[in-house]
């Protein structure tokens, strides 16, 4: 389970140093792919394997369920960790996340989530974000 919220710089190559502490629950091999909100997602080989079956259950009749699935997919690039514990975040997925120099990457749950940090910190400070509509949206989802 990923958890926490790190600060970090990516270099002009685009490599980005993972946190420790999420090197062993990722694995030496990980999906990153275009998220949800301007971020990326990363999961780890296993997590990403459970959320392809859920994508390939969808209808391919179903519009939405195509475009949803080809987000994903089309986005998803193979990752692995240089020996610093750095990954390498392809152009394309910098440009999407609008990420330039810093960035933060947080845990969530089965999946760290990489944001721009201004984009970051504009989400947290997003005035629309009303927690306690929120908790009641998700109490009627059963959580």
């Amino acid at each position: 389970m990923f958890f926490g919220e790190y600060e970090h710089n990516i270099d002009d190559k685009g490599r980005l140093i993972i946190p420790s502490k999420f090197r062993e629950s990722l694995g030496g091999e990980f999906v990153l792919t275009k998220g949800l909100d301007c971020c990326l997602f990363v999961f780890s080989m296993e997590e990403w394997e459970n959320f392809e079956s859920k994508l390939k259950s969808l209808p391919v009749s179903d519009k939405d369920a195509r475009a949803f699935t080809r987000f994903f997919f089309a986005g998803a690039a193979d990752c692995e960790l240089d020996r610093q514990g750095r990954a390498s975040v392809p152009l394309s997925l910098r440009k999407y996340a609008k990420i330039t120099k810093e960035v933060t990457i947080i845990g969530v749950s089965n999946r760290l989530e990489i944001w721009d940090s201004q984009l970051w910190s504009s989400y947290n400070d997003n005035d629309d974000l009303n927690y306690e509509d929120i908790a009641n949206n998700m109490a009627m989802l059963g959580i």
